[in-house]
């Protein structure tokens, strides 16, 4: 595969452009993967944008993005392809009408690529029209789903091939952009990790994230920004049940912003808390004199 990018510094400025803020090494590992044609592994905490890395990665290369959400119990029929029976049973209710049916040639009749219901892996690897670029395929959260869906997705991820009984082996002509994100409930087997590029994407620096939030919030106020942002960044440094990643301190500053709040107030903090902390016990913790410390803290940030 051609690479989109004649540097990591063009990619890295397509992400910024469309308000993706990737670390250097982030950065790389996708030029990486855009060069030598890798699937890449990306692991963290839930909200730290690893999804929003395929997205946006789609964004840049005018590419269709095709997403398989992992959970558990994902089977073939849901994940790569199934047969449309009913177009099957009626097709077959023709040639009996006609008067037509002979038992190899029906075989061949409806076990035809037209009766082919294509899921996500499959429609990936499937021919996306002249002139259009392999996909991106977001393979998301893989840690959810069985261990035995884990290794049908070696076959795929070694020759970007899936085989149909009934039809053959069927391999895509340019092998689709893959993503894969994990939370590490459970680890992703060695197998797989040694067919992937590898990054580790953490809760971003102060400064990067106030950076994202003007960029995606760019109606806050610049003085609630900084208080939000430097909140958040204290926070996590708290005995959390689930600390915020990013998307909470998003959707936190969002909905400030909607209550046309200009300052950070131990009071609006306490009322707001819904926003960014999604556990009753981490709520319960964040009152009072915690909150009066954090504001503390964040303020001589």
């Amino acid at each position: 595969m051609a690479p989109a990018f004649d540097s990591i510094e063009a990619l890295d400025r397509r992400l910024r452009e469309e308000s993706y803020f990737a670390s250097s090494s982030l950065a790389t590992t996708l030029f990486l993967a855009l060069r030598l044609a890798k699937p890449v592994l990306l692991e963290g905490e839930a909200g730290v944008g690893k999804t929003e890395v395929a997205k946006v990665l789609a964004a840049v290369l005018g590419r269709k993005l095709i997403r398989l959400q992992c959970y558990e119990g994902l089977d073939l029929s849901t994940a790569v392809y199934e047969w449309d029976y009913s177009r099957q049973i009626l097709e077959i209710k023709l040639m009996e009408a006609a008067g037509a049916v002979e038992r190899e040639s029906a075989h061949k009749q409806i076990f035809h690529r037209d009766f082919l219901l294509e899921r996500p892996l499959l429609a990936a690897l499937s021919p996306q029209g002249e002139g259009v670029g392999s996909p991106v395929l977001l393979i998301d959260e893989l840690d959810r789903a069985d261990e035995e869906f884990e290794a049908f997705l070696l076959e795929i991820l070694s020759d970007f091939q899936v085989t149909v009984p009934e039809l053959g082996t069927l391999r895509a002509a340019t092998p689709p952009i893959v993503v894969i994100t994990s939370n590490r409930t459970r680890e992703v087997h060695d197998a797989l990790r040694r067919r992937c590029l590898y990054q580790w994407i953490d809760y971003p620096s102060l400064e990067k994230e106030l950076e994202i939030v003007q960029a995606k919030v760019p109606e806050a106020p610049a003085r609630l920004a900084g208080q939000v942002v430097a909140f958040v960044q204290a926070l996590r440094e708290e005995d959390l049940y689930k600390r915020p990643g990013v998307a909470e301190t998003l959707d936190w500053m969002r909905a400030l912003v909607s209550l046309d709040r200009e300052l950070l107030t131990a009071r609006t903090v306490e009322e707001t808390s819904g926003a960014l902390l999604k556990y009753q016990d981490d709520v319960e913790l964040v009152r009072g004199e915690v909150v009066e410390r954090l504001l503390a803290r964040s303020a001589a940030s």
